[in-house]
């Protein structure tokens, strides 16, 4: 098992970067955003993302974390590519050290699921080339259709909203494409947008 290796970037753009000697099992990249990157800070990301490393048996990825504050909230986002998929998870409070806490036990109980369907899908495949059976697979059991009506974004928050849906896809008229607006956990809106 070897230590994460890390990289830290501070929130006014000013890129310097700080490794760790040595062979790396993890890269660990973290990111201010309106906050000062501390010493401190960035060893209790480096020691609580050490447990990530144990369970990913020291593959060789990168975390990639950014930790910001806007007013009152402290807030963690951290996201992992792995094995073609990523973990991703963000926490927000009022102590900078427990959203970190919070989102790693995320981010854990995330591999933790993933390595389960993993397990699954292997037993599975290994018990359809045993016995010839169809495979089963989740079915579309509705499609829904729908006009596209071009729209402002302001237009799309009013329509979502008096229909009471937690999403809602449009033809957004400034930028000529399709979107979809969706609800955030917070309460806030999202905005996907096609690049």
């Amino acid at each position: 098992m070897y230590p994460p290796c890390y990289n830290s970037v501070t929130s006014q753009d000013q890129d310097w970067h700080k490794a760790v000697k040595g062979r790396c099992a993890m890269e660990v990249i973290v990111r201010g955003k309106n906050v000062e990157i501390t010493d401190a800070m960035e060893d209790y990301v480096i020691k609580k993302l050490g447990k990530m490393d144990k369970l990913l048996n020291s593959q060789t990825v990168t975390a990639h974390v950014v930790l910001s504050v806007e007013k009152e909230r402290r807030i963690v986002e951290v996201a992992i590519p792995i094995q073609g998929m990523l973990l991703r998870a963000e926490e927000s409070g009022g102590d900078m050290y427990a959203s970190i806490d919070l989102v790693i036990d995320k981010l854990e109980r995330q591999y933790r699921k993933f390595k389960t369907r993993e397990k699954k899908k292997m037993l599975h495949e290994s018990a359809a080339m045993r016995t010839p059976t169809p495979q089963e697979s989740p079915d579309l059991v509705r499609r829904k259709t729908f006009p596209v009506k071009p729209m402002t974004l302001d237009e799309a928050l009013l329509q979502m909203d008096l229909l009471g849906h937690d999403f809602f896809a449009f033809s957004n008229v400034e930028t000529d494409s399709i979107n979809v607006l969706y609800r955030r956990r917070d309460g806030d809106y999202g905005l996907l947008e096609p690049v």
